[in-house]
């Protein structure tokens, strides 16, 4: 089980303030570690009224990732979620995947806040050139020795 006092060291994004990661969060950042297919079909609606990407399986909204329009080239990715029962499924780690694909098919870059999403990059650097370099939100983690976590 993650460890619940895990602290990431940007202050952006978190609800503490100082950069310590709630249980959810830090579910989702392991499942995101593991970059498994997902085992539920769903499909991803950007809901434009809510500023939310949904993930729907069937007729039920399982998961999401909320954004904020900067400008017309640039969204503010500012957290991932799933619902507890399709946890652990890979619904996190699809759901981030196409939200970024819509969004490098689009010509829009993004800062992240969400440390679901800057974890998800880190695992994936194929979409590292989709962060804005003049304001790439939360940074990559980093051990002592200077080597990503």
């Amino acid at each position: 089980m993650p460890d619940a006092e895990f602290e990431y060291p940007d202050e952006a994004g978190y609800p503490d303030g100082v950069g310590t990661l709630t249980q959810d969060q830090l579910v989702l950042i392991d499942e995101v570690r593991e970059d498994h297919s997902s085992a539920i079909d769903f499909f991803v609606v950007d809901n434009h009224e809510d500023s939310t990407y949904e993930a729907i399986a069937g007729d039920t909204v399982i998961g999401g990732l909320t954004y904020s329009i900067a400008d017309e080239k640039r969204f503010v990715l500012v957290a991932a979620a799933v619902f507890p029962e399709y946890r652990g499924q890979g619904v996190a780690t699809e759901l981030i995947r196409r939200v970024l694909d819509d969004l490098r098919a689009r010509g829009i870059t993004v800062t992240v806040l969400c440390p679901i999403v800057r974890e998800f990059i880190d695992r994936t650097p194929s979409y590292e050139d989709l962060v804005d370099t003049e304001l790439p939100g939360v940074r990559t983690r980093r051990h002592d020795d200077g080597s990503p976590v």
